[in-house]
């Protein structure tokens, strides 16, 4: 079961501690994005999780940040309606001609969903 507190641990660590340098550049270096991944983790704490949930939820944060996967979430579930070529979605897993504010923001909406659910999972299960 997801809680308040985890979402709100979530909103701590993916906005009110992540910088400028850290969103800009964590989908294009890897330590970018685990300095925002550890950063990320450390409100989890509050929630004394065990050794093994506190790394799901540092590496999973890492790998979904670092490659933006997503925007291969967003890209697969719209396969349910007309078929799109990647290369015509690569950026966010929408078509290059939607509303970039639209395709931006589900994209973002897809990814603290991802991450919300594995870190429940990973504070319920390890």
């Amino acid at each position: 079961m997801i809680t308040a507190d985890q979402i709100i641990l979530h909103c701590v660590g993916d906005y009110l501690l992540q910088s400028d340098w850290m969103a800009n550049n964590k989908t294009k270096y890897g330590l970018a994005a685990t300095i925002h991944g550890f950063v990320y983790s450390l409100p989890f704490l509050l929630l004394g999780p065990s050794r093994a949930a506190f790394m799901a939820i540092f590496l999973t944060h890492v790998i979904i940040d670092r490659w933006r996967l997503a925007r291969y979430v967003v890209w697969a579930k719209n396969w349910l309606g007309p078929n799109l070529p990647w290369l015509q979605c690569s950026r966010t897993g929408y078509p290059d001609d939607r509303p970039a504010w639209m395709s931006v923001w589900l994209m973002i909406i897809a990814d603290n969903v991802l991450h919300i659910i594995i870190n429940g999972l990973a504070l319920r299960y390890l």
